[in-house]
């Protein structure tokens, strides 16, 4: 089923659970694997990162969690880059409603990104992208 940008976002950091938090660096990882491994699966790409500081980087992905944000569906919390990112009560509902309408091979695929991503650390997680992806590391400031 081909979704929407707003759809994979919702249904990607739903797929985490209920209160899961995702850092700048998760949330950029996270949409990343997904546009590179799944796309296939839910109608994308829908964002076009690029190789920066860190690896992959779109920053349309900030743009979408904003606009989310102000809709009541995402919660962020922090400042610069140390935001923190999770989904309102409502936004939680609306992405396991999408969750609900993908074949459960791409929902497995979508909850075993989101647990991978927040189970490393920022060095762990920019390192392990690098490695599998080595066209990410050409603007890395990371070493």
């Amino acid at each position: 089923m081909p979704l929407n940008q707003r759809q994979i976002t919702l249904a990607a950091l739903a797929a985490a659970g209920e209160n899961a938090t995702f850092s700048p660096v998760q949330v950029q990882k996270l949409f990343f694997l997904i546009d590179r491994e799944a796309s296939h699966l839910v109608g994308g790409p829908h964002f076009r990162f690029k190789p920066y500081d860190y690896g992959p980087f779109d920053s349309s992905v900030y743009d979408q969690l904003a606009f989310l944000s102000f809709q009541g569906l995402v919660h962020i919390s922090g400042s610069g880059r140390y935001r923190v990112y999770s989904l309102t009560e409502t936004g939680f509902a609306e992405g396991r409603n999408v969750l609900s309408t993908l074949p459960s091979g791409t929902v497995d695929f979508l909850s075993a990104t989101a647990r991978w991503v927040r189970g490393l650390s920022f060095q762990q997680l920019v390192a392990a992208i690098y490695r599998d992806y080595p066209d990410m590391k050409v603007n890395s400031i990371f070493r």
